[in-house]
């Protein structure tokens, strides 16, 4: 019998250990939502609304149109969109096909679309038409065949389907005219020419991708993920398990967390669609519109990131609006702290707890539990089937003692094949079935593990190990501080010093003097930033992750008068 791990005697009774997974492709999910929901409204969008039945409908449509245009299985499609109706009928269009998604960021400028359809070797790409000309302006150096071009207003009601084009030439300063062609295809007329008769292909879930996801790119060019569907359909089930008070066809989730991430598309796409949740889709984040979109659709899970809690719970008008219908709320992407998590409940009266995980690992692997004690700071505990280990710095191979700092390691369903044509870089993360996550960790006594940092975001000031995350707790617990981030740049005497960047909230004026006593009362000496920037913004990633090593990079082209030393 297998041994008990610590963690799992945690678990409450609702919570298996261990969980039966559907082998089976991660569009079937769809097709059976389809019949047990065929009514039930499975989309909003700006007012537009679409059931199980007709958003199943349309992906069937398009699968058959990818495939008269010659998609085969194991062809790469690119969907560069935001989050709108045509983002969930691409993937699951695709998947239908054959295809493997490639996740395509529309913020992407043209190297960094380049590079990345060039490595995936995509065929096809689906993009909004006001991205046609940074599609067009590359496609002559990269191997697609076909773009197929939609357009927001596609899928809104009237009148907003006609106000729209005046909108966006308004905000982008472009109309763009789309002319159907043999390799340019639009949206609409492609959709009308089509039918539902696709081809079904044989799929071995365990061994076929679903998905070629690019990691950030923070260090070097991005990596291509290659998740199956088992991947994928395992890492929904766990989820579903974990949040065991959630029921099938009546929860309405919140869909801020972009689907071309692979958190959003996980826990708010693929999670959505396997429950017969309804999704209100929101093509970017602005506060506002967040908080008039719970106030009226009401959502009751509302996954998303650090950022993006501070922001409402930093807008003016926050006690306007009613956020009561919130049950439940999963963190990803950085480091939760305590004051917003508690903060976030009170105003909701809902739960929000932390949650960890990776691309590579599709992507949750541990987690606080919602509705039982949880330890604040913790990332949680593993989720079913998954293992996780920290290896010690000291000694390599072996397993580090409890409270040990070392890297984090995790094993389970939902961990990648590998990377896509990189298999120096598979070796390095993939080792006897453990993914390193390149994170810094420890486990307690009872099982709960901790992230104190990225391996190489760890700075070495003076000869002493400083984690980011520590010291970035404390300024988020001033008042004054809206966002903070923190990060190691040269110095010529300890090597590294340590600098923060500061985002104030509105009406505050705290000084680099008032946080520097500020944090001495509570970090040791050598913790305490020597350089605090204050800034309008902190550089973020599209699911609100502060990029801090854009930020040590800019180092280089700063003058060092506009930041204050102390």
């Amino acid at each position: 019998m297998e041994e008990v791990k610590k963690w799992q005697q945690l678990y409450p009774s609702e919570i298996p250990i261990s969980i039966t997974y559907d082998d089976k492709p991660l569009h079937a999910f769809l097709s059976e939502a389809a019949k047990s929901y065929k009514e039930k409204k499975a989309l909003h969008f700006m007012g537009k609304e679409i059931s199980f039945q007709e958003l199943y409908t349309e992906a069937k449509q398009m699968a058959h149109y990818l495939q008269l245009l010659g998609l085969k299985k194991g062809d790469r499609v690119a969907v560069m969109l935001p989050n709108c109706p045509q983002s969930v009928i691409s993937y699951y269009a695709t998947l239908l096909a054959g295809g493997i998604v490639v996740q395509t960021n529309p913020l992407y400028k043209e190297r960094e679309l380049e590079f990345q359809l060039n490595d995936a070797g995509a065929t096809f790409i689906v993009c909004l038409d006001i991205l046609l000309p940074r599609v067009s302006s590359i496609r002559g150096n990269t191997s697609l065949k076909h773009v197929l071009v939609t357009g927001i207003k596609d899928y809104l009601p009237f009148p907003k389907n006609v106000i729209y084009p005046f909108i966006q030439k308004k905000e982008y300063h472009m109309v763009v005219k789309v002319e159907q062609s043999e390799d340019t295809h639009v949206w609409r007329q492609m959709m009308d020419q089509t039918n539902e008769n696709f081809t079904e292909v044989d799929i071995n879930p365990r061994e076929d991708l679903a998905l070629l996801q690019y990691t950030g790119g923070t260090t070097g060019h991005p990596k291509g993920v290659m998740l199956t569907h088992y991947n994928l359909t395992a890492n929904v089930q766990m989820c579903e398990a974990w949040l065991y008070k959630t029921k099938r066809g009546e929860e309405i989730v919140l869909g801020v967390l972009p689907f071309f991430h692979v958190y959003g598309m996980t826990a708010v796409m693929n999670m959505s669609i396997m429950q017969g949740s309804k999704m209100i889709l929101l093509p970017k984040f602005d506060a506002e519109e967040v908080l008039k979109t719970i106030d009226k659709q009401k959502p009751t899970l509302f996954p998303g990131a650090p950022t993006i809690y501070v922001g409402l719970l930093n807008h003016p008008d926050l006690k306007k609006y009613d956020l009561s219908s919130i049950e439940a709320c999963i963190s990803g992407s950085s480091a939760l702290p305590k004051e917003v998590q508690e903060q976030f409940e009170q105003v909701t009266g809902g739960k929000l707890v932390e949650g960890y995980g990776l691309t590579e690992s599709s992507p949750v692997t541990h987690a606080n539990f919602v509705w039982e004690a949880r330890v604040n700071g913790s990332i949680g505990v593993p989720w079913p089937d998954t293992d996780s280990k920290i290896f010690s710095m000291e000694a390599s191979g072996e397993e580090a003692a409890t409270d040990e700092v070392g890297e984090i390691a995790v094993k389970g369903p939902q961990i990648m094949k590998g990377y896509w044509n990189n298999p120096e870089e598979t070796e390095n993360v993939l080792k006897d079935g453990w993914l390193f996550t390149g994170d810094l960790g420890y486990m307690d006594e009872n099982g709960y593990f901790y992230v104190v940092d990225r391996l190489k975001d760890m700075i070495i000031a003076g000869g002493y190990n400083i984690y980011p995350r520590e010291v970035e707790e404390v300024l988020y617990e001033n008042e004054g501080v809206q966002e903070a981030v923190v990060a190691g740049i040269p110095d010529p005497y300890r090597g590294e010093t340590v600098k923060a960047y500061i985002v104030l909230k509105e009406g505050y004026t705290v000084d680099e003097a008032e946080l520097n006593a500020y944090c001495r009362k509570h970090l040791a000496a050598y913790k305490v930033p020597r350089i605090y920037d204050f800034r309008n913004e902190l550089p973020k990633t599209a699911v609100g992750k502060i990029l801090r090593r854009q930020l040590v990079a800019e180092e280089k082209e700063q003058p060092m008068e506009d930041s204050k030393t102390v």
